[in-house]
């Protein structure tokens, strides 16, 4: 038998999956762009200001559905994460936007060498792997998909602090690729750490357990 609240917490469910969606176009969008060297900065701030707009429908739920059912604790539990996932997904839209300026106020990768594009190319490829499989997690409510992100999660820390390493001996040389390319694995590593965080509320959301995913 169905419960008053439940259609909230579909309405809720399918606004979440929408900004993921969302969320995975803005980001490939974002960073296609910063490898082909590409002016996409317009398009990914009306992506990013909608995901903040949706992450405040998100929150506004969450109180209406709060203050309106008092709901019980597994429920309180799915509509806490729902509201902490949106903002990860806002999240996710900044730095696509942080990460389509540089590449406007940088020119992304035309100052590097070679190698560096194909580091960056590869971490990138890495990085909205996890993306997509936090978003195709929370569709499912898998928790096995979910915990297979760690591995990669790893990969793509050791990639950002390696890279870092090769700054520091000076195996780049130009100014404003060093620039550019640490703060692209800069935000990348973050964009990372978000997806990580969306698969542990996603485990928090069916079984209940708080998990350490990285």
């Amino acid at each position: 038998m169905s419960r008053i609240i439940d259609r909230g917490l579909e309405e809720q469910s399918v606004l979440i999956v929408r900004m993921g969606e969302l969320t995975y176009e803005t980001l490939a969008l974002s960073i296609h762009g910063y490898l082909e060297g590409k002016s996409v900065q317009e398009q990914v701030r009306e992506l990013s200001d909608m995901l903040l707009s949706m992450a405040d429908k998100v929150e506004d739920q969450t109180f209406q559905l709060i203050a309106r059912f008092q709901p019980v604790a597994t429920d309180l539990r799915t509509i806490k994460s729902y509201m902490k996932i949106g903002n990860d997904f806002a999240r996710y839209g900044r730095y696509a936007l942080d990460i389509s300026f540089i590449n406007d106020q940088l020119h992304g990768l035309k100052e590097c060498e070679t190698w560096t594009r194909d580091y960056i190319d590869e971490m990138s490829e890495k990085v909205l792997s996890m993306v997509k499989i936090s978003i195709d997690a929370l569709k499912k409510q898998d928790i096995i998909l979910a915990k297979t992100i760690s591995e990669t999660e790893r990969s793509v820390d050791k990639m950002y602090f390696d890279y870092l390493h090769k700054l520091i001996k000076g195996e780049q040389a130009n100014s404003k690729c060093v620039l550019s390319s640490a703060l692209m694995t800069r935000y990348l590593e973050r964009i990372a750490d978000h997806a990580v965080y969306i698969c542990e509320s996603i485990v928090y959301i069916v079984t209940g357990e708080k998990v350490n995913l990285g």
